[in-house]
């Protein structure tokens, strides 16, 4: 069960936020304040603009448009944050979300691509990994880091010179499990990239002014 204290804290930390990001912004019109937190979003402060929509969405009428308009900024972003498919239920119809969840529900996001399969054959053969994901440029260039130290290395074996071999294959070591690290990044960066196409697409078809990257 969560203290009190704890408690007292996410109450002061909430009104700093209204008073840092809400309170000038109301007094300038929704418009404005509306602004101001795609702002924030588009800076990469996302807690920071989900916060400030809530907050600005409870100060306005429910039957005013702005409300329906900073509530459905703040379900999406939220969205983004946690790189979420779907969005929550609605209590109340709210035409942005309404129309955003269309547009998810008849467009699916892409199946994120596995990991696994460009680790393996990263570590197999230095740059299949890459070339798995069709990045023959990255492919060619973990293959030419590797594969000329590696011949080093097993030239030094084939003549028994012991502490050249293994500088050799500390390097070849090195370089090569960094093309593995490479190949999974570059596997997950694409994934998060694919996703903020689609979320992106969400945005638009929700309606809502602004673009919040």
């Amino acid at each position: 069960m969560k203290s009190p204290q704890y408690k007292y804290c996410m109450q002061l930390i909430t009104f700093l936020l209204i008073i840092s990001y809400c309170i000038p912004a109301t007094q300038a019109g929704p418009s404005e304040a509306y602004q101001q937190a795609i702002n924030l979003a588009t800076q990469g402060h996302d807690d920071k603009a989900t916060a400030a929509f809530s907050a600005l969405a409870e100060a306005l009428p429910p039957q005013n448009s702005w409300h329906e308009r900073m509530f459905a900024a703040q379900q999406l972003i939220s969205m983004r944050m946690a790189q979420q498919t779907t969005l929550p239920s609605q209590t109340r119809p709210n035409p942005y979300l309404t129309m955003a969840s269309a547009y998810a529900s008849s467009h699916p996001q892409l199946h994120e691509s596995k990991t696994w399969p460009a680790a393996t054959l990263a570590t197999l053969f230095p740059g299949a990994g890459h070339a798995w994901q069709g990045r023959w440029h990255d492919a060619r260039t973990a293959a030419m880091m590797v594969w000329p130290i590696l011949l080093l290395t097993l030239w030094a074996y084939k003549r028994r010179m012991g502490p050249v071999t293994l500088f050799f294959a500390l390097i070849t070591l090195w370089l090569w499990s960094g093309t593995v690290f490479s190949a999974i990044s570059l596997a997950e960066r694409g994934n998060l990239e694919t996703y903020l196409i689609w979320w992106q697409n969400t945005w638009q078809a929700s309606g809502l002014p602004g673009r919040p990257w």
